[in-house]
């Protein structure tokens, strides 16, 4: 009886070892299935989040992930003025004080190459309504007829010429004292794009959307060819630069698409998937992009944008004028229009300005 008992006790220990490597198992299946199951459910959050909580999922990925990274890129294009004297409207506290007043910036689109400044292909005076989430667009033609503010100190300068010839002379600092003068209008902020970089940029995007109906073609043997075709869901980097460049059909058409470029890769910039993929977007820019916004500002003034959802409204204008030949052709300015775009410009950097007021100032000029 003892040695049975003993037997059975010997196969009761193996059995209890066999059963204890089962449990074992088992729990180590059962964690694994927590882990998916904890995975599958981050997932699906995110999914639902997309649609529920996009905004605050955003910001989250927005504030944790994106802003820590690019901080340092933004800080390396920081280039501020040398002088920017009476930078504010008038009364207007500065920015660093109330950051939900009205702000003006210059865009610039140049096509420097190497270490000199390029001509700007592209000049826009902006004005920002951050808590109206409205955006004002001023384009000034790159062959109007402008006094060039400090030419006097560029050995070779013309102090009367085409106002795109600023950049070339001084870089971004004659280009906004050139503009502040010719509007007679305060530039707080200047930010200038090389358009070497627009490529890569856009392609990082994943491309935009362009009303292109037909094609779009150089013809003439003094320009560089160029062939877009019409009706493409997506346009690439390369097209789209294409896009802003062509200037066979109207300096007035050219402006118009580079408004319609900047408008399209707002849109596409604020897809979550371009706005966690920022990091990557910035480097591309890199050594392209140049700012005196500080890097703090620019990440305060992107989380707006995501928080208040869909695209800014745009009102666009563009300085009136005709072409004239003098020692060379220019797009001579209408006085009366640039003493109204002056007082348009007034209008849309007063914080107390309402939309009735907006709205009847900028009448015909709605994008």
């Amino acid at each position: 009886m003892k040695n049975k008992q003993t037997t059975h006790s010997a196969s009761s220990f193996s059995l209890s070892r066999i059963e204890k490597k089962k449990v074992k198992k088992k729990t180590k299946t059962s964690k694994k299935k927590k882990i998916w199951l904890f995975t599958l459910a981050i997932v699906l959050i995110a999914g639902l989040g997309s649609y529920v909580f996009r905004k605050e999922l955003l910001i989250f990925g927005f504030n944790n992930v994106v802003a820590p990274t690019i901080e340092h890129t933004l800080d390396g294009s920081y280039v501020p003025l040398e002088n920017n004297e009476n930078a504010e409207a008038p009364g207007l506290q500065p920015m660093a004080n109330n950051k939900d007043r009205p702000f003006s910036i210059l865009l610039l689109g140049t096509d420097q190459r190497g270490k000199e400044n390029g001509l700007s292909d592209s000049i826009i005076y902006t004005v920002i309504r951050p808590v109206d989430h409205k955006v004002l667009f001023v384009s000034i033609p790159r062959d109007s007829y402008a006094e060039i503010i400090g030419a006097e100190k560029v050995k070779g300068a013309r102090k009367e010429t085409k106002i795109n010839a600023a950049h070339s002379y001084g870089g971004p600092q004659m280009s906004v004292d050139t503009v502040k003068n010719l509007l007679n209008a305060p530039i707080e902020y200047y930010a200038t794009i090389n358009f070497n970089g627009l490529v890569g940029v856009t392609d990082a995007l994943g491309g935009v959307e362009l009303p292109i109906t037909k094609v779009i073609e150089n013809k003439s043997p003094d320009h560089e060819k160029l062939r877009i075709e019409p009706n493409k869901p997506i346009y690439s980097g390369a097209e789209a630069l294409m896009y802003v460049r062509y200037r066979e059909d109207s300096d007035f058409k050219r402006t118009e698409r580079q408004r319609i470029f900047l408008k399209s890769a707002l849109e596409r910039m604020k897809r979550v998937d371009n706005i966690l993929n920022i990091q990557k977007i910035i480097e591309i820019a890199g050594s392209n992009f140049q700012t005196n916004m500080k890097s703090d500002f620019i990440l305060d003034l992107a989380k707006r944008v995501i928080l208040e959802g869909g695209t800014p409204e745009i009102t666009s204008h563009m300085l009136q004028g005709e072409g004239r030949r003098k020692d060379q052709w220019y797009y001579m300015l209408d006085e009366n229009d640039v003493k109204r775009t002056h007082e348009l410009i007034e209008i849309w950097l007063n914080p107390d300005s309402t939309d009735t007021d907006l709205a009847a100032a900028s009448a015909d000029d709605a994008a």
